[in-house]
């Protein structure tokens, strides 16, 4: 990572104190606008100190205006002193409390809560949420262990904890839509107050984690320290990790409970106090937790002054969401990572079944027994039946299903095999590097601002977001020479841009909002006939345009230097391959949603059964995907029948935890 002199030069000198003194300058230009706006700075403070309960003015600030602006002072300060704890445990300055999954798992909680156990809110929301984000923090630091919480895996697992979380968040949803669909505005980070009630729980938990803070201090300043010095001095890191940790989900879970979540504070606030020059721990605190202040209540002022002239509500925490997107993006190509170093070879590929050939042939008759699952046995009216193949009243609904279903499995799984042998990590995916992520942001877009989107519209509305995430993949990783690792940060970067973008638009109350949701949780039940040709045809092409890439995929594997030796121009390939794995994501994820981990799951799978050489990589994760998928939409059809879970859910929760499986044992 850059050193804190070297984050001090890139600010130019700028210390701390003038950071925070600059950045809250538009603040009290948009305070003093803001009263100005609701009858005058005197008018302000009169409804502040002593409210008459007979003006209507007065009492809009005394209950709405002021209550608000706390909150957001409060909950900035809050999310600044989560994040440098986080930072300084993990010694990541990728690490915040949205990164990690933390704010992910306490909304989750708390919408189960919502729904089973409602009578735990009145006890508390912020002990459910307090849960809810442990468990999720305590998932991160499991996958991570073995690894030492080196950064790369850090982040990786807090991006899939992320994934999964939102997965379940997007069933809950769907199945739930009215009951929960109060939670969508608070859940996007609604800082909106009628009154002092959030004031009141927020201030004093805020106040006991300062001194908290304060306590773990100087303990706390010794991980600066590698590991084996740390111990010498007789500290025991386990339990100053768990600690430090702790307290930061604890305030992190206390400011979801009240205002839902709120991205971008915890990460940009220490990284802009680092890099200002502020090199000891208990600076770092102070005017993190005094920037992030300033930045949250900025951008809520700035909404409540420009927020009138879009018809929709847009929720503060989905902004500070697209804020730090850029930042994130910023800060990848600075960061000197763990894993800037050439692949280490084709071990991992290194596995070779003695009878490819016939592993295939049972891969094929498999698929066409799920096939024949898919479209002929399922429940009716009186129970499990067969269905006569020629009955065309069922089965032109159920075969465009089964080869939607099949045709996105063929193409992400081709896409993960490109990544998975681009990269020489068995980890990649398609949903990791982003794409699908950027597919989905243009698609929701188009799907709520042209006017009467077409399915030939929102392909090539899909296929243009797909590739303008490309665009930024190549801007920010061209002078690394596309480095897997910083390949995927680029992914978490878009990921939270696309959460961003799905909270603004599913908290505004439109009613296409359930039919996004149905789209992201991939169901395949709006493919007609035509469309389930013209994605087939699409698979296909996109299968044969792949086979004249297998040389390259058999040597990039092998590491950089023997790339370049056996003539392969490393730039070139890595670019030609990425543009592929972007139109392949693209045209999948328009039909199954962003959330599957088909890329992930079919080509491990395929390497672990023994396919080595990259064209039966390819032809194995291919039947395999095209399997899983079929195999994923018999089963979402038919699990709660009447009722059905989609697709690309089904697939995402059996593919989500396979991949934390799978890192937890790399």
């Amino acid at each position: 990572m850059l050193g804190a002199a070297q984050f001090a030069q890139r600010m130019g000198g700028v210390s701390p104190a003038k950071a925070c003194l600059l950045l809250s300058l538009p603040m009290v230009v948009l305070f003093w606008v803001g009263l100005e706006g609701q009858g005058g700075f005197a008018l302000g403070l009169q409804a502040l100190v002593a409210p008459s309960f007979e003006n209507v003015d007065e009492l809009l600030l005394y209950y709405a205006w002021w209550p608000r602006l706390s909150i957001a002072l409060l909950a900035g300060g809050g999310l600044g002193l989560a994040g440098v704890l986080m930072q300084q445990v993990l010694r990541n300055p990728l690490a915040s409390p949205t990164t990690l999954g933390v704010a992910s798992g306490a909304n989750l909680a708390l919408m189960t809560a919502t729904l089973l156990a409602p009578g735990l809110l009145v006890a508390g929301r912020e002990w459910v949420a307090l849960l809810g984000g442990a468990l999720a923090v305590g998932l991160v630091f499991l996958l991570s262990w073995r690894r030492g919480l080196a950064p790369i895996v850090v982040v990786l697992a807090g991006l899939v904890v992320n994934l999964y979380l939102g997965a379940l968040s997007t069933a809950l949803l769907l199945f739930n839509h009215e009951a929960l669909s109060g939670l969508l505005i608070w859940g996007a980070g609604s800082l909106a107050q009628n009154g002092w009630d959030g004031v009141a729980i927020l201030w004093p938990r805020l106040a006991i984690s300062c001194v908290a803070a304060w306590f773990l201090l100087r303990p706390l300043a010794v991980l600066e320290l590698d590991d084996a010095s740390a111990k010498s001095l007789g500290v025991s890191l386990t339990y100053l990790r768990f600690a430090g940790m702790g307290l930061a989900v604890f305030i992190t879970g206390s400011i979801v409970s009240v205002v839902g979540i709120i991205g971008f504070i915890g990460l940009a606030a220490p990284n802009i106090v680092r890099m200002a020059g502020a090199r000891r721990l208990g600076p770092r605190l102070i005017w993190s937790m005094l920037l992030g202040a300033v930045l949250l209540a900025t951008t809520d002022l700035l909404l409540q002054q420009f927020g009138g002239m879009v018809a929709a509500f847009i929720p503060t925490g989905a902004i500070t969401g697209a804020l730090g997107a850029p930042l994130l993006m910023w800060l990848i190509p600075r960061l000197k990572l763990q894993g800037d170093q050439p692949p280490k070879g084709a071990g991992v590929f290194a596995r070779r079944h003695p009878a490819p050939s016939r592993l295939a042939t049972g891969l094929l008759l498999a698929l066409l027994g799920a096939t024949v699952l898919g479209l002929l046995f399922g429940q009716g009216v009186d129970g499990w039946y067969w269905l006569a193949p020629n009955n065309w009243n069922v089965m032109q609904w159920r075969m465009p299903r089964v080869m939607a279903a099949a045709a996105s499995g063929l193409m992400l799984a081709i896409a993960g095999t490109i990544l998975q042998r681009l990269s020489a990590n068995p980890m990649a995916s398609p949903e990791v590097l982003g794409i699908s992520g950027g597919c989905a942001i243009a698609l929701i877009l188009g799907i709520f601002l042209l006017p009467a989107p077409t399915n030939m519209m929102l392909i090539g509305v899909g296929t243009l977001g797909a590739f303008a995430t490309l665009l930024v993949l190549v801007g920010i990783n061209r002078k690394s020479g596309y480095l897997p690792e910083r390949l995927l940060l680029t992914g978490v970067a878009v990921s939270a841009l696309f959460d961003a973008v799905r909270s603004v638009m599913l908290a505004g109350g439109d009613p296409r909002g359930q039919q996004v949701i149905a789209w992201l949780a991939g169901s395949t039940y709006y493919v007609d006939v035509t469309n389930a040709v013209v994605v087939g045809g699409i698979a296909a092409v996109l299968a044969l345009v792949t086979l004249p890439f297998t040389r390259w995929l058999d040597i990039l594997p092998l590491g950089a230097p023997t790339a370049k030796a056996l003539g392969v121009t490393l730039n070139r390939a890595r670019l030609a391959l990425l543009l592929l794995v972007a139109l392949l994501t693209a045209c999948a994820t328009l039909v199954v949603g962003p959330l599957s981990f088909i890329g992930l799951l079919a080509p491990h799978m395929a390497r672990l059964v023994g396919f080595s050489r990259a064209g039966q990589h390819l032809l194995g994760a291919a039947l395999i995907g095209m399997l899983l998928m079929v195999l994923a939409d018999w089963v979402g059809r038919q699990i709660i029948f009447p009722y059905e879970i989609p697709a690309g859910l089904v697939a995402s929760l059996i593919g989500g935890a396979y991949f934390m499986w799978g890192l937890r044992r790399l």
